[in-house]
């Protein structure tokens, strides 16, 4: 055992007198890489503050809460555990976790058993006896320049990028499922809105006959009526089309079956509060899919570091316990046991040209992740800034909106009473009629499309949900 510990010494020392030599050379063209994704948001000309002059406090969480609306969260919840697509990308999650921990496993050394048994002699006459071996073989490969651990830091890097994916999958089905809803419910809404429609048409249907019927109103006056009834009719056949429509499409988000059954309320939730959305820089790090694309650089900046020490003479270590006899017992005893130690050192002389082709490839590929990311972070800044200003054009549009419905209905309800009473004519009456119910349809619409735009800024600001 001392003859082996002295072995292992005096190779050990000429190795690493080798390694350190070859160190010193690897490190004249080997450099460390850095980036600083700050510098990103500079070189896009990132404000430190939002256009829209609305918003300074911190950004807040769970955004989902500001709605008030249980059921938004028990379908988001549901949604969560159930969509068929999102637990696609939790196994993708899962899946590249594993490959780093695979890459990993190439900084550690490995050790295999080999056992053989064999025997031999001729078919007709006496058999030599059998014999038996055992051994164990041990590789290590000494990761001089870092080639193993920046493949393992590109590998682990890229397993984040997926995590930071997947969590801004469950943002944007979130957002999804939440929109969705809306959008039932405003059919709902709608559809309430045209049957009610299909009534007052009906209820002055009836007035015009009986006028009719005595003389005072027209044949033209009955066949224009029964024309509007109808084409109420034909509206309101397609706003329930479209709101079985719009439950089959949340449904299938929800990972259920899309029939059409599911149950949602009338009334659409109140308008949250305008959230505070912070500075433009804090977005790079809040925003899951801006955290993806910065780990796409970092994995990428470790691959290209992979493939120029790839260039460089690699080191390794092996060394092997075997014993052979004609028993297995007597194999393993120490008398019989051999050992053998090896170092090895192996450089690159010609490989036409593949390694330079690598490098090449990894440098073109860490000037795309940092094109992708600064793209991706210009498109998030600029969906923030819609949303801020798109905030505000819908509060403009709603109290213009909420203003020409109160007036038309209004309206309406002195021309129903005048045209009872033989006042004014039925085109007129029809005419104010349907610019009440299109006012009362266009409020339900922006009522939608604010609750929308309050989904659109969480997601566009990301933090939590």
């Amino acid at each position: 055992m001392s003859r082996f510990k002295d072995s292992f010494t005096s190779l050990s020392k000429a190795f690493f007198a080798l390694a350190s030599s070859l160190l010193f050379v690897g490190c004249a063209s080997v450099s460390e890489l850095s980036y600083d994704k700050s510098e990103v948001a500079q070189s896009l000309g990132a404000p430190s503050t939002w256009t829209n002059p609305e918003i300074e406090k911190p950004v807040i969480v769970n955004w989902l809460q500001s709605f008030n609306d249980p059921m938004l969260l028990a379908l988001i919840a549901e949604g969560k555990a159930n969509n068929l697509e999102l637990g696609n990308s939790a196994g993708n999650v899962e899946k590249a976790y594993l490959l780093s921990d695979k890459s990993a496993s190439a900084l550690q050394p490995v050790a295999n058993l080999a056992l053989s048994s064999s025997q031999s002699g001729f078919v007709q006459g006496p058999s030599n006896p059998s014999s038996s071996s055992v051994g164990i073989n041990v590789s290590w490969e000494i990761d001089v320049w870092g080639r193993l651990k920046a493949g393992a830091a590109s590998a682990n890097a890229s397993a984040e990028s997926v995590q930071a994916d997947y969590l801004y999958a469950v943002h944007s089905l979130s957002a999804a499922i939440a929109k969705s809803y809306f959008k039932v419910i405003e059919s709902k809404r709608q559809s309430a809105v045209s049957a009610k429609n299909v009534q007052l048409l009906s209820k002055i249907m009836r007035i015009t006959q009986v006028k009719y019927d005595n003389g005072i109103a027209s044949g033209q006056d009955v066949a224009l009526n029964r024309a509007n009834l109808a084409n109420a009719n034909e509206q309101l056949f397609n706003l329930q089309g479209s709101q079985r429509n719009a439950l089959r499409a949340l449904e299938l988000l929800l990972g259920r079956y899309p029939n059409a059954h599911s149950d949602t309320p009338s009334q659409l939730p109140e308008l949250p509060l305008a959230p505070p959305a912070g500075i433009p820089s804090d977005l790079l790090e809040r925003r899951p899919d801006l955290v993806a694309a910065e780990r796409n650089i970092a994995a990428a900046f470790n691959a290209l570091k992979q493939a120029k020490t790839a260039q460089l003479p690699s080191f390794s270590l092996t060394s092997a316990f075997n014993g052979a006899s004609g028993s297995l017992s007597d194999a393993i005893n120490p008398a019989n046991l051999a050992w053998q130690l090896a170092a090895n050192i192996t450089a690159p002389l010609f490989d036409a040209g593949r390694h330079k082709i690598d490098l090449k490839i990894a440098n073109i590929e860490q000037q795309q992740a940092i094109a992708n990311f600064a793209q991706k972070a210009l498109s998030a800044f600029s969906e923030v800034e819609n949303a801020l200003d798109q905030g505000q054009v819908l509060t403009q549009r709603y109290t213009a909106l909420e203003q020409a419905y109160l007036e038309s209905k209004k309206a309406y309800k002195i021309a129903y009473l005048r045209y009872k009473e033989g006042d004014i004519g039925l085109l007129d009456t029809l005419n104010i009629q349907q610019q009440a119910i299109a006012a009362e349809s266009n409020l339900s619409s922006i009522k939608r499309l604010a609750l929308e735009q309050r989904i659109n800024l969480y997601l566009a600001i990301g933090g939590s949900w």
